[in-house]
Formats: structure tokens, C-alpha cells, sequence
């Protein structure tokens, strides 16, 4: 068995002490003023994702990520390394390239400047007509710090900003075990919303609301306040652990097959063995830990073989400050991201990215957020869509995603009502206030 890892900047998710106890207001949800605050002090100094690192596997390929009024190229290169620079032309500021391709060079669509892989300006033309003399090796693209981590490529704006692994703080420690670099992106989204982008790590910052937004899950994952962790760290961010197991305190109607009996099934244990619910929930959970860990291998399940006994059978939550949650399960993981609109505080994007770990033999994936098609184990095309009520993606219907959803627009206009009143926060919500004192610091100018 391999030892659960506690990170010594834990600070318990449930306890309010941990708090100062600063407002939350709602105009920080709709304000422009502060919405240009966040630019100024928080989006500008952060690490964001770019894409994922299997997207660059030859010299010249790129991926763009567009954020707010900016943009940003980031590029493999000859050695093998990746650069990152602004779409913006050294010449005239026009972009270079939209979406993610491949470049020899990036040549100006204006007026025809080619920049070389690593930045520098290859050729311009007409050389020898500007006063300064030939641009060529006086001009190079603005440059971004970039790096890796999970097989995801970060990039920041912040050249002070600490470095990648320091930022993500303790998670690369935490989650060594999982091979974040062998997932292959089944489902990629993106979705236009009417909702400031705070609702996401308001949302996925507790669980207070499952049993009343997703009634669906007590029955196979057990999110009980006195049994689930809830961890935050100094730097934002969070996690809450939950075993991949039935409430207690939950029954399903007679007749209706509980989802944790086929989860034991699919490891050779008999639900019919246990005498009570009860027992089948508490020591099947036990025995489907020891079956992972005895056929793992015989059945190609080779992500396993580093992973502790929490891992195997839990859903472990993220939240890694400030917009982005991943849900970390035995076989797959969940990336969700909002980001501002560039114009406008009550709308933002919402972006979805199922990924599945690779198993020996298998074809397709079970990914269970996206409905209950088995999706091809192949990268899958973006997708760009309206919210719409839900209308836009079809494909979520039912599922938790889209719950989430249809709630952030609704509490989006119930921002704006002159009857909100502040928080009253349950102990389990804590993470919630204090995404907002972090946020708070950052908006202050103390990190």
C-alpha cells in the first residue's frame, strides 16, 4: 500500500477560524471598477493554462490562448523547449495567428513581417526603406514565462511572478501519482455564459449544495459533511476529498440499482455478499481498494501503479486558485476553467475538458460527466457553444455540468436584487470566504 502524503500547509476547510470574516460583497460580481481591479492586480500576476502539452509535439507547433483583450502564442522550439510571446506584431500590433496550428515562422497578415520560432524577426520587407536601418536583430517579440506542470502548459504575463511549481503549491506534491501526461482530452468545450466568472470557484469551492443541486450523486459518492475532507492552502487554493461510495444517510427507491453495486461488480466483488447496506458500503469500499491493488495490472489499468489507496477509490475536488477546478477520479480527470469577458463583469466563458487515462486494449472511454456515451480515446476538436439554457449543449443534458450552470446565471441576477444580503455561511462553505480573501489580497496589492 502506498502511503497517504499530508501536505504540512493543510489548513482545515471546515473550520471558519481560519477566516478573517471580510464581506462579499455583490458589486464585486457585476462592478467594472472591479472588474478592472482583478486585471490589474490578480490576471496580470497569476499562472494561466494554455493548453495541453501533447497539442506541441514538433518544432513550430503552437497553441494560442486568448484572455480578455490579450493573447498569447506558445510555441515549441527547435531544441525542444517551449517560448511564449504576446500575439502582437513588433511592427503595428496587429495579432499574428488565431487557434492552434503549426509555423515555420509567424508572418504579419499586414504588412508581411516574418518572426522566426524563438521570436527574433527573420525578415522584413522592403529592408533597406526605414531611417532606423534594417529592423532584422533589433526587434524581438514580448516574451511570457512559460512552463509545464500535469502535462498542462502555463504561461504568465507576471515576470516576478514565483515560479510554476511553487505557484501550484502543494498539488504537484499531491498528485505525483497520477501520469497527468498520458491523458488524452476526450470532450473540449467551451461555453459562452451569463455569469460573472467568480460562480465557478464560489461553486466548486464546497459541496453544501449537491444534495439539493445534484441529487444524483449521494448514491455513489458519499459527500456527507462529517465524512468528506475539505483542505485549503495559503497560496487559494483547495480540495475536498470523497469516497466513491453511497451516502449512509441515503437510499435509493426499491427496485433501483445503486451505481456503487456495478462499480463492485466491475472488480469481481458480489454486492450480495454483504449482509446490509450498511456493511456493502462501508467494507465494499475496503475490498474494492484491495481488488484495485491486486489486478491493476492484469488489466491494464497501468495509471494505478503509483497511486495511494485515496486515489483508487476516492473523488478527490481541486480548486486551484483563482479559475480553475480539476476533479481528480481513479480513471479520469475533469478540468474546469471560467474566464472574464473582456467587456462585460456579468458574462464570462466556462470551459470543460474531460480526460480520460489511457487503458491497454481499450478503445473508448467512460466519462461520465459527458452523458453515457462511451467517447473514442482520441483527442477530441474544441467546441465552442452558447449556455442557452442548457440548449447549447445538448450533450451535458441531465449531467452536473449543466446544473452547475443553470444555478450561476440564476444567482448572477440574483446578485443585482436589492434584497442580497451577505453570506451566512455553513462551516462546510468556508473555502468560499476565503477565495475571497485571497482575492481581496491580491485586489490589495499584499501578494
Amino acid at each position: 500500500m502506498n502511503d497517504i502524503f499530508r501536505s504540512p500547509l493543510t489548513m482545515d476547510g471546515k473550520d471558519p477560524s481560519n477566516l478573517r470574516g471580510d464581506p462579499i460583497d455583490a458589486e464585486r460580481y457585476f462592478s467594472k471598477e472591479f472588474a478592472q481591479k482583478e486585471w490589474d492586480h490578480l490576471w496580470t500576476k497569476i499562472w494561466h493554462i494554455a493548453g495541453r502539452t501533447n497539442e506541441l509535439q514538433e518544432a513550430g507547433d503552437y497553441i494560442v490562448h486568448d484572455f480578455m483583450h490579450e493573447s498569447v502564442i506558445v510555441v515549441r522550439q527547435q531544441d525542444g523547449g517551449l517560448k511564449g510571446f504576446y500575439n502582437s506584431c513588433g511592427h503595428r500590433g496587429i495579432r499574428l495567428v488565431s487557434g492552434s496550428s503549426y509555423a515555420d515562422e509567424f508572418k504579419c497578415p499586414y504588412h508581411g513581417w516574418a518572426w522566426a520560432q524563438d521570436g527574433s524577426l527573420a525578415s522584413v520587407p522592403d529592408a533597406d526603406n526605414f531611417a532606423r536601418g534594417n529592423p532584422c536583430g533589433k526587434i524581438r517579440l514580448r516574451e511570457v514565462r512559460v512552463g509545464t506542470w500535469g502535462g498542462f502548459v502555463w504561461y504568465t504575463m507576471n515576470p516576478d511572478a514565483p515560479e510554476l511549481l511553487d505557484y501550484l503549491a502543494p498539488f504537484p506534491r499531491l498528485f505525483e501519482a497520477y501520469p497527468m501526461e498520458t491523458l488524452i482530452r476526450v470532450y473540449q468545450v467551451k461555453i459562452d455564459m451569463r455569469s460573472n466568472w467568480k460562480f465557478a470557484p464560489d461553486n466548486f469551492s464546497e459541496s453544501y449544495h449537491v444534495r439539493t443541486a445534484h441529487p444524483q450523486i449521494p448514491s455513489f459518492i458519499d459527500q456527507d459533511h462529517w465524512i468528506a475532507r475539505l483542505e485549503m492552502f495559503p497560496n487559494g487554493h483547495g480540495r475536498t476529498v470523497q469516497p466513491f461510495r453511497p451516502s449512509l444517510r441515503d437510499r435509493l427507491p426499491d427496485g433501483v440499482a445503486n451505481p456503487f453495486d456495478g462499480l463492485l461488480r466491475e472488480w469481481d466483488i458480489d454486492p450480495a455478499s454483504y449482509p446490509d447496506f450498511e456493511t456493502k458500503v462501508s467494507q465494499g469500499w475496503l475490498d474494492m481498494k484491495a481488488q484495485k491493488r491486486r489486478l491493476w495490472k492484469e488489466r491494464g489499468f497501468r495509471h494505478y501503479e503509483h497511486m495511494d489507496d485515496e486515489q483508487l477509490t476516492d473523488s478527490i475536488h481541486t480548486t486551484l486558485f483563482p479559475n480553475i477546478s480539476i476533479t481528480f477520479n481513479p480513471d479520469s480527470i475533469f478540468l474546469m476553467r471560467t474566464e472574464p469577458d473582456p467587456d462585460d463583469p456579468n458574462c464570462s466563458t466556462f470551459d470543460f475538458w474531460a480526460m480520460a487515462f489511457p487503458v491497454e486494449g481499450a478503445t473508448h472511454s467512460e466519462t461520465p460527466m459527458v452523458g453515457d456515451e462511451k467517447l473514442p480515446l482520441v483527442e477530441a476538436e474544441p467546441l465552442r457553444r452558447s449556455f442557452d439554457q442548457g440548449r447549447g449543449v445538448p450533450e451535458l443534458a441531465g449531467g452536473v455540468i449543466v446544473q452547475d450552470l443553470y444555478l450561476a446565471e440564476d444567482v448572477q441576477r440574483g446578485l443585482r436584487s436589492r434584497g442580497y444580503q451577505e453570506p451566512y455561511l455553513a462551516n462546510s462553505e468556508t473555502r468560499v470566504g476565503f477565495f475571497h480573501e485571497v482575492l481581496n489580497d491580491y485586489i490589495a496589492g499584499r501578494r
